[in-house]
């Protein structure tokens, strides 16, 4: 037992200082190609963030084919992503996190609610009817795709509608102006291949977890696993509030989100036993569920904007957030025990 949470925790440093380096660096490569604004934080930032999801999804489907510790994991690592955005609140001193934040900020987390409901539609479905299937994988694989690159493009053209960016030129200037772009793709590269071998390995960890504590494949993916493979984004996060970027902050959290549900349709196609949403556990729905409630109460926030904390230096919104995530959490490991 004591060697399993040993090697967790090891998988967990290489995670965190990995994922620092590889959200760097792709902040660097958008800047010095001229990307910028939400597609910084939507596209690039999130993806990179998002390495070892994707990399730990599809080493649980194709080498354990354990769907249901992939599937647990991306709905888990969204429910951690907003319960980072509530702890980010709280650390901010200058008044309530999401009013600082820029109002197209509602934009992502709206088109994030539907990228998670419509997965979650059709994991509810395949439990009472036959999913559509292309060969091995579901029908509803690339309309997350095509999702996905529908969103990207609405982001992209109201940016460029806004025509404004994160940080002014003058600040990019100063942050990277020691960093050329070729070392800027190597140290992403070498960062993103360290994330691929942790990922790797904590599909592997988290399966022996899950056999040696009884836990489940399922919950043990939305809470240990989770928590694992969301630790660049809360540092990325945590690092631009330092900067004071706190849209970068903010956007970094729910454009992850939005390309988790992406690497459903990825790990979709690489589960070769049949559609992965008919192969995985129903309690998986409620999970979403509380993503989506979760991801409602951060656009009522967006949408409010309260120019006041609590006297708990918490938002209102950043208080519902931890209630809402602390109950999943105790509901999720009462399901585990039964």
């Amino acid at each position: 037992m004591i060697l399993i949470w040993a090697k967790f925790a090891v998988c967990i440093l290489l995670i965190f200082f990995a994922g620092m380096k590889v959200a760097k660096y792709g902040d660097v490569i958008a800047e010095k190609t001229g990307l910028g604004g939400l597609w910084i934080g939507v596209v690039l930032v999130a993806l990179a963030t998002s390495l070892p999801e994707l990399f730990t999804g599809i080493s649980a489907v194709a080498l354990l084919k354990a769907p249901d510790l992939t599937v647990g994991n991306l709905f888990g690592a969204n429910a951690f992503n907003l319960l980072n955005l509530a702890l980010l609140d709280i650390a901010y001193r200058h008044g309530p996190l999401l009013t600082a934040a820029r109002s197209g900020h509602s934009l992502v987390a709206g088109l994030s609610l539907i990228m998670i409901a419509f997965p979650s539609a059709c994991l509810l479905v395949s439990l009472f009817l036959s999913p559509l299937a292309i060969g091995w994988v579901g029908i509803y694989t690339p309309v997350i795709f095509i999702l996905y690159v529908l969103m990207a493009r609405m982001i992209l053209n109201y940016e460029r509608q806004a025509q404004t960016q994160f940080y002014s030129d003058i600040e990019v200037a100063a942050k990277y102006e020691n960093i050329p772009l070729k070392r800027a793709f190597l140290y992403y590269a070498l960062s993103a291949i360290v994330i691929v071998g942790a990922g790797t390995w904590l599909a592997f960890i988290g399966d022996e977890m899950a056999e040696v504590t009884g836990w489940g494949q399922t919950f043990v993916g939305s809470l240990f696993i989770a928590f694992a493979t969301t630790l660049p984004e809360i540092t990325v996060s945590f690092s631009a509030l330092r900067l004071g970027a706190v849209d970068l902050c903010v956007v970094n959290m729910i454009g992850s989100n939005l390309f988790n549900m992406v690497i459903i349709g990825i790990d979709d196609i690489f589960y070769t036993e049949g559609p992965i949403l008919a192969a995985v556990s129903q309690t998986h729905v409620f999970t979403a569920l509380v993503v989506m409630l979760m991801t409602g109460v951060v656009i009522a926030g967006l949408m409010s904007r309260p120019q006041r904390k609590t006297p708990l230096r918490a938002s209102w919104y950043s208080l519902a957030l931890i209630g809402i995530f602390l109950l999943w959490a105790y509901v999720n490991f009462t399901i585990s025990q039964q």
